[in-house]
């Protein structure tokens, strides 16, 4: 018998909203500027495990930011219809933040358990920024 296991973490919300969708997770923190593609929509940072992968409609799931301001290049991946669904992250700063409200997406971070742990790319996930709740279907 096949069960869905479901997993509620609770945190903090940085930029309102709900949504769901299948999940994308980065171990490594991600780094903006001239790594990411916003047109495209991926990641273009060499030796990144998730280089050339689509964030476009996806959970992002990932530590935190690298590097200086071009973190922000995530979320004008909006202007191109390119946008990650949410933001998931561990530790985040002023670069997150920004992110988000330029891609008017949910963002939630301080949670109780480490996301990058507890949920796996292709996991369905209900991100409720509002609640403060992250709800994960593993797949």
């Amino acid at each position: 018998m096949n069960e869905e296991r479901k997993i509620i973490l609770k945190g903090e919300k940085v930029y309102p909203g709900r949504v769901e969708g299948q999940a994308l997770v980065s171990k490594m923190p991600l780094m903006g500027w001239l790594n990411v593609d916003a047109e495209k929509g991926v990641i273009t940072e060499r030796n990144h495990p998730l280089k050339g992968i689509s964030f476009k409609g996806k959970i992002l799931v990932f530590p935190g930011p690298r590097g200086s301001g071009g973190f922000v290049s995530f979320g004008r991946s909006k202007f191109y219809g390119q946008n990650p669904a949410a933001f998931v992250y561990t530790k985040g700063n002023n670069l997150t933040i920004f992110a988000a409200m330029e891609a008017k997406v949910p963002a939630i971070t301080n949670l109780d358990q480490d996301p990058t742990e507890v949920i796996e790319t292709g996991d369905w996930v209900v991100v409720d920024a509002d609640l403060g709740i992250v709800e994960i279907t593993k797949k």
